[in-house]
């Protein structure tokens, strides 16, 4: 994983931005947010419960209709999912793919990327966790208005929104925030203020690009 760098933290943070940019600048290959989906299709239900779920969900209604408990243990079993697939991909890319630099989105967690990087390959990018909540439909995402329709319809669309702003406030925690803050790699934190050059350049300093 000598030429693979690593962005993991919370969303809306600026990772999948500097994972395009930097691709682009070192003529390397990004890995952009959810880069693993090139396997759902052929992946085993059982083996593979959380990631598959969307994929075999017969009525998404069921999916808006989750408790925050339900929404955390998912978002938590496809992020260990994600880790598996993620791992596969980038062996097989590093191998055919010998010296050219590897960008990542990664959901692979901090303690496993001890394990397989070291500290000046990964950069933990951090936004307010409020952000996460507050602008989640703001993002012209098809996924994301896809979902906001879809709540609509719902019989009590405005109990279906506050219900689902409860499951992004339990994933965007302030102790999920505390936990990358303090896991021991490099952290940046969101600024309004600092130009995505500006991000990306603070980013070339702690990975020596």
């Amino acid at each position: 994983m000598k030429n693979v760098y690593f962005f993991n933290g919370t969303a809306y943070a600026g990772k999948s931005t500097m994972v395009k940019r930097l691709a682009e600048k070192y003529n390397g290959i990004a890995c952009g947010e959810n880069y693993h989906d090139a396997l759902l299709e052929g992946l085993d239900s059982n083996e593979f419960p959380c990631l598959t779920y969307t994929r075999d969900l017969k009525d998404w209604h069921d999916f808006v209709r989750r408790t925050p408990d339900e929404y955390e243990a998912w978002i938590r079993g496809v992020t260990k999912e994600c880790e598996i697939l993620e791992l596969r991909i980038l062996h097989d890319l590093v191998k055919q793919n010998q010296g050219k630099k590897i960008f990542v989105d990664t959901n692979i967690c901090p303690e496993t990327l001890r394990r397989i990087s070291d500290e000046r390959h990964v950069v933990i990018m951090l936004a307010d966790p409020e952000i996460s909540v507050r602008r989640f439909f703001e993002r012209p995402d098809r996924e994301k208005q896809f979902l906001y329709r879809l709540m609509l319809e719902e019989p009590d669309p405005e109990a279906a929104l506050n219900n689902f702003r409860e499951c992004l406030k339990r994933v965007n925690s302030r102790e999920n925030y505390d936990a990358f803050l303090h896991c021991g790699f490099p952290v940046i934190h969101r600024d309004e203020s600092r130009s995505i050059e500006d991000t990306m350049t603070m980013v070339e300093t702690i990975l020596g690009l």
